[in-house]
């Protein structure tokens, strides 16, 4: 008999169990700007602010939120779990709109939506718009990741007029600074993002910078900003100790980045130097299938702190094609500034860059670059007619070899920059460069080079 009650104790504990787990995994609060912060958050009695959902979520929990415009800073004061995240997403096929307009920009947190040292947090399909400041020292981010912290999932969010008014100001879109040491922000997934009409000053659309590890920025559309799409940034002193300030093993794939210009960005004046990806300082990151055109810069990977290294970038099978500089530029842009080394850039299209005239040609070889491959590459020179330039002297063990280079007039008419002298013709360039020993002048395939659909026909 005892048996018999101790089996049937142990199947209503387990069916107890296994119901209260699911209860928490599938706790839901809705939220609606008709509702008031005293109901139950019920889909028919919802709260009225979106801080008072998160204030009352647990692990688990899905905070949906309804049609309308919430005029609020969310601070997220709680994390959630691997296998239970804390999820806040706009109730399916209705926009939910967090608008920043009169919202105070504090110090402690500046992002409209703020995680803090928290892991497991999941933003989805908000609209996060008009978060704008006049102020030198305040920073409007549209969702800002600080401290450390695991698991932060940004998906398919619309972000738009993030504004510093400032001529010395900055502002981001998405920013993840990895503010402590050892922990890290890691495991970080930003996908299917839209940032667009964004006044920067001297920031970037999205960052990740300092102790950030393990991320993942993919399927996102940036474009219309004054300033960087997308950064990977070290040794800016985000990290407090300095063997964690970078960012790190990292993947940005598959993302469209346009119309990134710091022209008339107060911060700049009148340059083109703003990248559509960049990386500064950042280490272990591939950089591949990317479109990425119409900016200043397609894609950079440097480093800005003298003495110190951009390393192990792979840039490979990107699309950029009509940007106002550089193509793919590495390097330190003087001799104050640090170095690009060990990385590699193949397989991409660049197709007509270096509209301004800027020197700067489909690829640039800054200062100080370092045992880099250039290779396997299709690059096609526009009104420049400049193909490759190297203007420092203090390069060494890069090699370039296997590429595909052409121009319409001709390769007799083709420009190079080899050291800081200028060389006309294919064929004086391999002899005075010693390299592209086994690369070819020819006109590449294109599918549709009218339309600038730039694959290769079959």
């Amino acid at each position: 008999m005892k048996k018999i009650i101790l089996t049937v104790f142990l199947i209503i504990s387990s069916f107890f169990l296994v119901n209260c787990s699911k209860a928490v995994i599938e706790t839901k609060l809705y939220v609606a700007p008709t509702g008031s912060d005293q109901s139950p958050g019920t889909i028919r009695q919802p709260l009225k602010t979106i801080q008072k959902a998160v204030d009352q979520s647990k692990p688990g929990t899905t905070i949906y939120v309804r049609k309308g415009t919430y005029k609020e800073q969310v601070m997220i004061k709680k994390s959630g779990l691997s296998s239970a995240p804390i999820i806040i997403q706009a109730y399916p096929k209705e926009k939910a709109i967090l608008d920043g307009t009169g919202v105070k920009i504090s110090w402690d947190n500046q992002g409209l939506v703020s995680i803090h040292n928290k892991s497991y947090i999941t933003i989805d399909g908000l609209e996060i718009r008009n978060y704008k400041t006049k102020q030198e020292d305040s920073l409007p981010i549209g969702i800002s990741v600080s401290g450390s912290g695991k698991g932060i999932q940004l998906l398919r969010n619309h972000i738009h007029h993030i504004e510093t008014q400032h001529p010395d100001g900055n502002a981001h879109g998405i920013a993840v600074y990895g503010t402590k040491a050892p922990q890290a922000i890691e495991n970080v997934l930003i996908s299917s993002n839209t940032l667009e009409d964004m006044k920067l000053g001297w920031s970037e659309a999205l960052a990740v910078n300092g102790n950030v590890t393990n991320f993942r920025i993919q399927d996102n559309v940036i474009r219309r900003t004054n300033n960087i799409g997308i950064d990977a940034i070290g040794f800016e002193g985000t990290s407090p100790d300095d063997a964690f300030d970078q960012a790190r093993n990292g993947l940005i794939r598959h993302n469209t980045v346009y119309q990134v210009s710091s022209y008339w960005n107060p911060a700049y004046g009148n340059e083109y130097t703003a990248g559509g990806i960049y990386v500064d300082g950042g280490k272990n990151i591939t950089i591949e299938h990317n479109q990425v055109y119409k900016n200043d810069i397609g894609i950079e990977a440097a480093s800005e702190h003298k003495g110190k290294s951009t390393s192990y970038i792979t840039i490979r099978k990107n699309t950029i094609y009509e940007n106002k500089s550089a193509g793919i530029s590495i390097g330190g842009y003087d001799e104050e500034r640090g170095n690009t080394i060990n990385s590699t850039i193949t397989e991409n299209i660049l197709y007509k860059n270096d509209t301004e005239l800027q020197d700067s040609g489909q690829i640039y070889l800054q200062y100080n670059t370092r045992q880099n491959r250039i290779e396997n590459n299709t690059l096609v020179a526009g009104g420049s007619k400049l193909l490759i330039s190297n203007p420092f002297k203090q390069n060494k063990g890069n090699r370039i070899d296997h590429n595909l280079y052409y121009l319409e007039q001709g390769e007799n008419e083709t420009r190079w920059i080899w050291r800081g002298k200028e060389l006309t013709g294919f064929s004086e360039y391999k002899k005075k460069s010693r390299q592209d020993g086994k690369s070819v002048f020819k006109k590449p395939g294109f599918v549709n080079e009218g339309k600038r659909d730039l694959r290769f026909s079959e």
